[in-house]
């Protein structure tokens, strides 16, 4: 209606036809799977890290007041900002990639295990202990399934935040990843290929998220029962 350029806002027919092309000649291939193998590292290292010093923290009072504030100060600064140092340490490639996302996936994690383990029943804490059960399978057996729930929901949390720093972090240092075809068609003034990537990432966003919520309704099944009669 406008009669805007190209340049400027591509139609859907125009980013249509540069998808294409990219899947056609395999160009989007080699940037879609570097994404992804930086999404994933960095989402099980970060995870990990997290969901482990959260059960560290939520076990131990005094481990917590003595912790906690640092890894708070430390959240407080931008991840992404670290991207230039993390390249100067580490070189150019993928794991400096992978070291940004998983700082960024880290605190979710820490966070909602914290929680969520701290959400046990008291009755079946006494309970636990009256029955002479090990403060690690108390842990295990109560305090962890008792706050998978919220463990997951900052699980989910964490997936939409590591596709945005390896995203982000390939703006600054990477050379092959969707992040790094943004700043190459920024160049080259390829609106249409910019268009046709944040279209890329949006559904490689959306098939992450969906395959947590899976993993959420594999893991809480045994929770919430059966879906439909005789499943």
């Amino acid at each position: 209606m406008f009669d805007w350029s190209q340049l400027v806002l591509p139609s859907p027919g125009v980013v249509a036809a540069s998808l294409y092309r990219g899947f056609s000649t395999g160009y989007f291939l080699p940037h879609i799977w570097q994404t992804t193998m930086e999404v994933l590292l960095g989402l099980a290292l970060g995870g990990a890290i997290g969901f482990a010093c959260g059960l560290a923290l939520g076990e131990s009072a005094f481990v917590r007041r003595v912790v906690m504030p640092y890894v708070v100060a430390s959240q407080v600064m931008p991840k992404l900002a670290l991207a230039p140092l993390l390249t100067v340490w580490l070189g150019f490639g993928t794991l400096p990639m992978v070291v940004i996302t998983a700082l960024v996936c880290f605190f979710p994690l820490l966070e909602s295990t914290l929680t969520g383990i701290g959400q046990a029943d008291p009755a079946r804490l006494e309970l636990f202990r009256m029955l002479g059960a090990s403060r690690w399978k108390t842990l295990w057996r109560l305090k962890v399934p008792t706050g998978l729930p919220g463990i997951l929901a900052g699980l989910r949390m964490a997936v939409v935040l590591a596709l945005v720093g390896a995203v982000v972090g390939e703006f600054i240092g990477g050379s092959v990843g969707l992040g790094a075809l943004i700043i190459a068609a920024q160049g080259s003034m390829d609106t249409p290929l910019m268009f046709a990537v944040l279209a890329l990432i949006t559904v490689q966003g959306l098939l992450l998220y969906h395959a947590v919520v899976g993993l959420q309704q594999f893991l809480l099944r045994r929770y919430v029962g059966p879906l439909t009669p005789g499943s």
